[in-house]
């Protein structure tokens, strides 16, 4: 079954070079092996890669002798051995990426063995800091709430006292506006009572002296 495979391969790739022996146009972009396959076998600039068959060339078969002579052209007809030292020094190139690559996610890691772990530490530290913070922000909001009550307990108990100071107050002024009333009810019936003891006394007085006035001329006589 696999040796029909490569047959069935080995022909295709039979007809395929029976079909188009021209030149293969490298890459526009790094100059490698990769080479651009055009169909009708002229290549234009107005040909759409998307339409063109990416290849390898195997071969140290040169492009079409148009453009010898200029760097350019000297630059992109490289013999395959040159091609093979350009993509060691590209694969090198990676290498070296990769590495620093490598180095950067295990500094990223933080000694952990992938990002699986870490970012499951790191889920679960964020986890903490968030409840940490929720705790928090209940506590906050439990003060808060005590505060209120503490400052509406306060601010009714300084109601009422101020109420009862007034109620105290206005008992006091009213007891003593009867005290004043009593005391004035009293000086009245003070004063007339002295005014009566007056009379009295006056009236003593003058029988006393006609007493005495009557009882003289006796005592002249004698």
């Amino acid at each position: 079954m696999v040796f029909l495979k490569f047959l069935w391969m080995g022909f295709l790739c039979h007809l395929c070079q029976g079909y188009f022996d021209g030149p293969l146009y490298p890459e526009m972009s790094n100059g490698t092996l990769h080479h651009y396959f055009v169909p009708d076998g002229d290549y234009e600039e107005n040909d759409d890669p998307e339409k063109c068959q990416l290849l390898f060339r195997v071969s140290d078969h040169r492009r079409c002798s148009q453009g010898e002579g200029s760097s350019a052209s000297a630059l992109l007809s490289l013999t395959l051995r040159e091609e093979f030292t350009v993509l060691g020094r590209q694969v090198e190139d990676a290498g070296r990426v990769l590495e620093g690559i490598s180095k950067s996610i295990s500094y990223d890691l933080d000694g952990e063995e992938s990002y699986g772990k870490y970012l499951r530490r790191e889920s679960h530290q964020i986890g903490d800091a968030y409840s940490n913070s929720d705790k928090s922000l209940t506590e906050l909001e439990s003060k808060f709430k005590q505060g209120q009550e503490q400052d509406s307990r306060q601010e009714s108990r300084l109601n009422e006292d101020f109420l009862g100071m007034l109620v105290h107050t206005r008992s006091l002024l009213k007891e003593t506006l009867d005290i004043s009333v009593g005391l004035r009810d009293k000086y009245e019936l003070l004063a007339l009572t002295i005014r009566s003891h007056g009379t009295r006394l006056g009236r003593l007085k003058n029988d006393y002296l006609k007493v005495e006035m009557s009882a003289v001329p006796l005592w002249v006589c004698v």
